[in-house]
């Protein structure tokens, strides 16, 4: 777990020079509801033509905060990868009518993307899919969580 990721002020496991068993047991079923959740995401994508990865793309999008564009470099940053891997995305995504390029008019040297209204619609079934999903698994991971007490930002 890298840094930062688990902090606060109450005692953690982390603090500790031990874990216990209930430690392990909790960090194993919490990754088994994270993964489960994931194989959903990803079915969800393939359902409607997408690859995991174009749905996550699709998503930083839109969900870019403050507009509904993105720049390359954001998109390679949220999403993990290296700069040519987030052009080559892109390239399959206008590819298959799903997003759109446009120059930034304030900075001539970055490219906008944002999402075509296909785009849009795809990503509306599958966002309305994972919130029901997450509504069914939510009470499972929150008491997960609080398990952990302060380090899981309660």
């Amino acid at each position: 777990m890298g840094p930062g990721i688990m902090s606060g002020s109450a005692t953690t496991s982390e603090d500790r020079e031990t874990l216990d068993k209930s430690d392990y047991e909790t960090l194993a079923a919490f990754r088994h509801q994270l993964r489960h959740f994931l194989a959903f995401s990803q079915a969800a994508a393939r359902s409607v033509g997408l690859t995991p990865r174009q749905h996550q793309a699709l998503l930083c999008i839109i969900g870019n905060p403050g507009r509904e564009t993105a720049t390359i470099s954001e998109l390679a940053n949220y999403l993990l990868i290296q700069h040519h891997s987030a052009v080559e995305l892109v390239d399959r995504l206008v590819a298959l009518g799903l997003v759109n390029r446009e120059q930034d008019k304030t900075d001539k040297r970055k490219v906008l993307i944002s999402l075509t209204p296909a785009a849009r619609e795809r990503l509306k079934h599958m966002s309305v899919a994972h919130i029901a999903e997450l509504r069914r698994i939510g009470p499972q991971l929150a008491r997960l969580l609080a398990s952990f007490g302060d380090a899981a930002g309660g």
